[in-house]
């Protein structure tokens, strides 16, 4: 039973999972790249920037620095945005040993290079740690504020996988152990690209038929770049894949979804991205998952348009014209 874990990345997502850990009476020290928020929070005793009003119990505590972090725990929890995760990684690597172990509900790819993020371990730490991620239909707020929920955990081993299941149990808040990373690595990511795609159909006004076609056909496209990575189709009509996925394209909580919406209202994507305040994954993702896709010769028509509309200011209803005149095919 865990009884210290060190959560990485002071957000909202790692406030939230930080809070849940230290509600089962697990003893958390937060940290984050951003030394000012810390000291913010420690002062405050919540996240004055995020989460506000949740007050942080006595056994969650926040730290500026990595060395009291490691020195706390064997369990490392990383919930950085995807482009501070390898940087985060080689500067915690000379310090991890055999006996500690890594964990991330970063939900991405990384920038550039398309690396899922446990090559980005592999290619960083020590061969020897075990790793692991949690993810699924999660919202940072409801979480912080114990409503119920529900996600997946996947590990290099069983013994990883259960214990970090049982670190997040509770009362509202259940677990499922998974052996598959690629597959709940990919569902976690291409949601957030997919959620955009429902944002900018919304925000153009073209109702629940094509939000629901574009989930349907969105998860379509998870299942085939994940199986063809290796990842079990099982794994994305799970909690990892399409649970996430309806969450984030049906509700204006998400970041990549309100993205959409202002994408599809008229506005760049700079400025909105610069609106909503917060890393969205989406908008990073989308670049990596084109790489990924266009590698294994895998179609994705729909994160390729998203890509085009983000990346490469095309019309959004450009280009809604261009895949709803696609060549009629069989669906499955």
């Amino acid at each position: 039973m865990i009884q210290t874990i060190s959560v990485y990345g002071a957000g909202s997502w790692g406030t939230a999972l930080a809070l849940q850990l230290a509600r089962n009476q697990i003893d958390v020290l937060l940290w984050d790249f951003n030394a000012q928020h810390i000291a913010d929070y420690q002062r405050a005793r919540e996240n004055i920037h995020y989460l506000r009003g949740i007050p942080f119990p006595d056994n969650l505590r926040c730290t500026p620095h990595l060395d009291a972090c490691l020195q706390h725990s064997q369990h490392q929890l990383i919930v950085v945005p995807s482009h501070g995760f390898r940087t985060l990684l080689e500067q915690l690597a000379p310090q991890l040993t055999a006996q500690h172990n890594i964990v991330w509900a970063t939900k991405g790819l990384e920038t550039g290079t398309g690396k899922l993020l446990h090559e980005v371990v592999n290619e960083t730490v020590d061969n020897h740690i075990a790793y692991g991620l949690v993810s699924g239909p999660t919202f940072a707020s409801e979480v912080a504020s114990g409503l119920p929920t529900a996600m997946t955990v996947a590990a290099t081993t069983p013994r990883l996988s259960q214990t970090i299941a049982n670190a997040f149990h509770g009362d509202n808040f259940r677990v499922y152990t998974s052996t598959d990373i690629i597959g709940v690595e990919l569902g976690g990511a291409i949601k957030n690209v997919l959620a955009i795609a429902a944002g900018i159909s919304d925000g153009l006004g073209f109702g629940a038929n094509a939000r629901a076609a574009i989930i349907t056909r969105g998860l379509a496209e998870i299942i085939r770049l994940g199986e063809s990575m290796g990842a079990q189709s099982s794994t994305m009509m799970g909690l990892a894949g399409v649970g996430d996925l309806v969450l984030t394209c049906t509700d204006n909580q998400s970041r990549n979804r309100r993205l959409g919406l202002a994408l599809g209202k008229g506005q760049d994507t700079a400025t909105a991205i610069k609106d909503i305040g917060q890393a969205v994954e989406g908008a990073k993702s989308s670049h990596c998952i084109r790489l990924l896709a266009q590698r294994a010769g895998i179609e994705m028509p729909i994160c390729f348009a998203v890509h085009r509309v983000v990346h490469e200011n095309l019309d959004p209803k450009i280009a809604v014209k261009e895949l709803l005149s696609r060549d009629i095919s069989t669906e499955f």
